[in-house]
């Protein structure tokens, strides 16, 4: 579920506290986190809801001036359910803060070349490549990055979720970039030779 800045901010404000989407099934769950670029948005409940029932206030709630707004701005519906999303609130999200803590302790360290190896079993040093190359390429789409290593861009995108859960990749607009415990890892790797 992607929500747009402008919402995010809302949320924020305590302005928005639902949106509506039509899905063939469920994007989300109540009682998980969204994360997002501003913290991780908690989901309190997503039921399914029938669109006359949509009332002006429930489309106020989600940022919009009535209900028909709301309905135009939705996708088609055709063999989608309408779905009511309330949320509760903003949390802090903890990769942001992992991403700054450069210190990597012995622990931190062998943590870290433990999960690759894990990741790694099959093909031994994908992870670091990844690594290497982003910081190598900042802000170059993920499409070429893939290219370069030779795999799939969706399998590249979900292998570098997986960096960016240990707080060692940042996504931007196109690309992605190291943060600097990712620097300070991909440093970690070299003195290692790995």
């Amino acid at each position: 579920m992607l929500l747009k800045r402008a919402t995010l901010e809302g949320i924020r404000r305590g302005d928005i506290v639902l949106a509506f989407r039509r899905w063939r099934r469920p994007t989300v769950k109540a009682g998980t986190g969204l994360r997002t670029a501003i913290g991780v948005v908690r989901i309190r409940a997503v039921e399914p809801v029938d669109e006359a029932a949509v009332s002006d206030d429930d489309a106020r709630a989600a940022g919009y001036a009535d209900s028909a707004a709301l309905i135009d701005d939705l996708r088609a519906g055709g063999d989608r359910t309408l779905y009511r999303i309330a949320f509760d609130g903003i949390e802090a999200d903890d990769r942001l803060a992992l991403r700054d803590v450069t210190d990597l302790s012995d622990a931190d360290w062998h943590a870290l070349a433990a999960r690759f190896a894990k990741w790694d079993s099959t093909a031994p040093g994908y992870f670091p490549s990844i690594l290497r190359l982003i910081g190598q390429h900042p802000e170059v789409a993920a499409a070429t990055l893939a290219e370069r290593l030779g795999v799939e861009k969706l399998k590249f995108k979900q292998d570098v979720r997986k960096l960016k859960e240990l707080g060692l990749t940042e996504s931007l607009d196109i690309g992605y970039r190291l943060s600097p415990r990712g620097a300070a890892a991909l440093e970690k790797l070299r003195e290692h030779r790995l």
